[in-house]
């Protein structure tokens, strides 16, 4: 129960955090939504815990659900930094795009 209440802490720092920096206009509108509706199934997932583990251990893990619940967050996480990855390519080939078009019109 305390590491529930310590994890349900930590996510609501993380919300706020979050609230401050839409305040303050550092976040867009849909990354706002993309991450509060990330630690708000954050929350439910500590706040059910036992009734995940209820539900996985029916459909044959052995292991707690903490433990699925951690791999399937990795796993999202290395597709979310791949997507970042990618979407950094095509910014760095646009902006040599323009760096090139800027420095053959300043030549002419």
């Amino acid at each position: 129960m305390s590491q529930q209440l310590i994890a349900l802490a930590i996510i609501l720092f993380f919300l706020g955090r979050l609230f401050w920096q839409k305040r303050k206009k550092q976040v867009a509108a849909n990354e706002f939504i993309f991450w509060l509706i990330f630690w708000l199934t954050a929350a439910i997932a500590v706040f059910f815990i036992k009734t995940i583990d209820k539900f996985f251990a029916s459909l044959g893990f052995s292991s707690p659900s903490i433990n699925i619940l951690f791999y399937l967050a990795t796993i999202v996480l290395f597709y979310l930094i791949l997507r970042l990855r990618i979407r950094l390519e095509k910014v760095e080939r646009n902006l040599t795009t323009i760096v090139k078009e800027i420095a053959l019109t300043n030549k002419k």
